[in-house]
């Protein structure tokens, strides 16, 4: 057996996508290249913008599931002018898809 460092269930990622080529890899492709340049598409990081709540803080919200968010993403282009930007609707799902792998168990918001 081996003895190997594992991830215990209370910091584990809620959903995963170990074959890199799934919908939360298309999605995280897809914020790297459109949603970056404001906010902070992957943990531990400030958004660039910050007005813009990086993608960590977004889905850690309570009681947030992929069903509450692709909603969200789809009126994406109802938000402020500064976020003028529409998602083409094959695309919300899986950035919805990577955006839910950020989600954790122990997530502890940051103090503002």
């Amino acid at each position: 057996m081996s003895r190997g460092v594992s991830a215990s269930p209370t910091t584990a990622k809620v959903n995963t996508d170990p074959a890199g080529s799934g919908p939360s890899s298309r999605g995280l492709a897809f914020a790297k290249a459109n949603c970056s340049g404001c906010h902070a598409v992957t943990t531990g990081r400030g958004s660039p913008n910050p007005e813009a709540p990086p993608f960590e803080v977004v889905v850690n919200a309570p009681g947030l599931t992929a069903a509450t968010l692709k909603p969200w993403l789809r009126d994406s282009h109802n938000f402020p002018a500064m976020m003028n930007f529409a998602i083409d609707p094959e695309q919300i799902d899986d950035l919805a898809a990577y955006m839910t792998t950020l989600q954790r168990r122990d997530y502890t918001p940051p103090i503002q």
